[in-house]
C-alpha cells in the first residue's frame, strides 16, 4: 500500500523540477524593436519569478528569436524553436505574424502526433484568430479587437462631446477590424457621430505623420480612434501636438513603449486607453511592475506575460505533466487567478475572457502615483468593466484532434 501511495505522489508531481522552455517569436530590429525588447524582458522576468513559485513546480527557460515583423520569417523561427525542442511557443506583435504562427505550428502537430506545439498569443488581436481561422492549438490571453471596442464605445456613448470622429490606422489585419468594428458599433450605439475620416496607412513604415494630421484637422474631427501602436502611434501623436491639434485619442495601445514620452504634458486628459491593465495594477503584479522598473528603469505593460505563466502553469498542474497535448486540454474552458481578477479561457474558441478598463492619460498623484516612462504621468481608470460586458460571442468551429 505504501509503494503505491508513493507511486501515486510521484504522478501527481511528475512535471516537478521539470524546465519548461518558451520561444518568443516577435521583432527586435526595425522601428518595432523597442517593443520587442520590452516585451522579451517582460517575459524573461516573469518567467523568472514564476519559476520560484508556480503550481506545478516547474521552471520556465525563453528562447527568443527576432522574427522582423515578417511573417516569413515567423515560420523559420518555428522551425527553428521546434529544433530546439521547444513546445511551447509566445507572440503577440502582428496578426499577420500570428496567423503564420498558427499555420504552422497546426500543420506541424497533423505531421507530427506526439510532438505537439502549443501557441500562446499574448497580444495579436485580430478576431478572426479565434473565429473564422481559430485554431485548437492556439490560446489568446490579450482581449480581441472586437472586446476591446465594445468596451470603448460602452464609454464612448455616454460621452456627449464626442460628435465627429476620425479612424486612422495600421494597413494590416488589425487596422482593417479596428475600423470596421468602430464604425459597425458606433452605429448600433450611437448613430449620431459622424466617421469623418477612415484612412489606412502601411504598418511600421511612416516616419512622418504630418499629411495625415492636416487631412484630420480639416475634417473637423473632435477625436481621432487608432489601433495604432508602436512607432505608428507615437509618430502620430507627435505630429498631433507639433500641429497644436486639440482632440481626443481613442486608442488600444498608447501605453506602450515611446508613446507616453511622446504623449507628455500636452496630452493630459485627452488620451484614452481600452486595455485589460493600467498604469496602477494593485497586488503582487503592481509590486512585480515596480521591481521591474528598479530593474530596467523600464514599464512593465504587457502584464498578458503574468497571466501567460499563470495559465501555463496551472494546466500543467491540473494535467499533472508539461506534455502540450495534455496541457492543451487543460487549457481548455480553465478557470485561474490572473493579475487582473479570476479569469477563464473560453472553451468554444480558446479566448481569454477578463475584466477591460478605459483609462485616460493624467499626471501622477498620491493615489495613483507611478510615473510611465519617467514622465509624470500615467494612465488612470475611468471606467472598469467586468468581463461579460465586453465578451463577443465566437463564430469558431473547434476541430479537436
Amino acid at each position: 500500500m505504501a509503494a503505491v501511495l508513493a507511486l501515486g505522489a510521484a504522478a501527481a508531481h511528475a512535471q516537478k523540477g521539470e524546465t519548461v522552455k518558451v520561444g518568443w517569436v516577435d521583432p527586435l530590429s526595425g522601428l518595432m524593436a523597442p517593443v520587442g525588447q520590452n516585451q522579451i524582458k517582460s517575459f524573461q522576468f516573469v518567467a523568472e519569478h514564476f519559476s520560484k513559485s508556480n503550481p506545478a513546480g516547474v521552471k520556465f527557460e525563453m528562447v527568443p528569436i527576432d522574427n522582423k515583423l515578417s511573417p516569413q520569417e515567423s515560420i523559420n523561427a518555428v522551425k527553428s524553436l521546434i529544433d530546439q525542442g521547444v513546445r511551447y511557443i509566445v507572440q503577440g506583435n502582428g496578426s499577420g505574424a500570428a496567423l503564420a504562427i498558427m499555420d504552422a505550428v497546426q500543420k506541424h502537430n497533423e505531421r507530427n502526433p506526439g510532438k505537439e506545439v502549443v501557441y500562446l498569443n499574448y497580444a495579436a488581436v485580430d478576431p478572426d484568430l479565434t473565429n473564422s481561422k481559430c485554431s485548437y492549438w492556439h490560446f489568446r490571453l490579450d482581449a480581441d479587437t472586437s472586446m476591446k471596442m465594445e468596451a470603448l464605445t460602452t464609454w464612448v456613448k455616454d460621452q456627449a462631446d464626442i460628435k465627429n470622429v476620425y479612424l486612422i490606422n495600421q494597413n494590416y489585419a488589425h487596422g482593417h477590424q479596428v475600423s470596421r468594428y468602430a464604425k459597425e458599433i458606433l452605429a448600433r450605439k450611437r448613430p449620431d457621430i459622424k466617421i469623418v475620416g477612415d484612412d489606412l496607412h502601411p504598418l511600421a513604415q511612416v516616419r512622418d505623420f504630418a499629411p495625415y494630421i492636416a487631412k484630420i484637422k480639416a475634417a473637423g474631427a473632435d477625436t481621432i480612434l487608432t489601433g495604432n501602436w508602436g512607432s505608428d502611434l507615437t509618430l502620430l501623436i507627435k505630429a498631433a501636438n507639433d500641429a497644436g491639434l486639440n482632440v481626443k485619442f481613442l486608442t488600444y495601445y498608447a501605453g506602450v513603449t515611446g508613446t507616453p514620452t511622446a504623449l507628455g504634458p500636452a496630452a493630459a486628459g485627452r488620451v484614452y486607453v481600452v486595455a485589460y491593465a493600467h498604469s496602477n495594477m494593485p497586488g503582487e503584479v503592481g509590486k512585480l511592475g515596480d521591481a521591474f522598473k528598479a530593474k530596467f528603469n523600464d514599464d512593465y505593460y504587457t502584464m498578458a506575460t503574468y497571466n501567460a505563466f499563470a495559465l501555463l502553469s496551472s494546466a500543467m498542474a491540473q494535467a499533472k505533466t508539461t506534455d502540450p497535448a495534455k496541457v492543451a486540454a487543460a487549457m481548455e474552458g480553465i478557470k485561474f487567478k490572473g493579475f487582473n481578477g479570476d479569469v477563464e479561457m473560453r472553451k468554444t474558441d480558446h479566448q481569454l475572457q477578463q475584466a477591460l478598463f478605459v483609462t485616460v492619460w493624467k499626471k501622477a498623484d498620491a493615489k495613483a502615483p507611478y510615473s510611465v516612462e519617467n514622465t509624470g504621468y500615467n494612465f488612470q481608470p475611468v471606467k472598469a468593466y467586468e468581463a461579460y460586458v465586453a465578451s463577443t460571442p465566437t463564430s469558431c468551429q473547434m476541430k479537436r484532434p
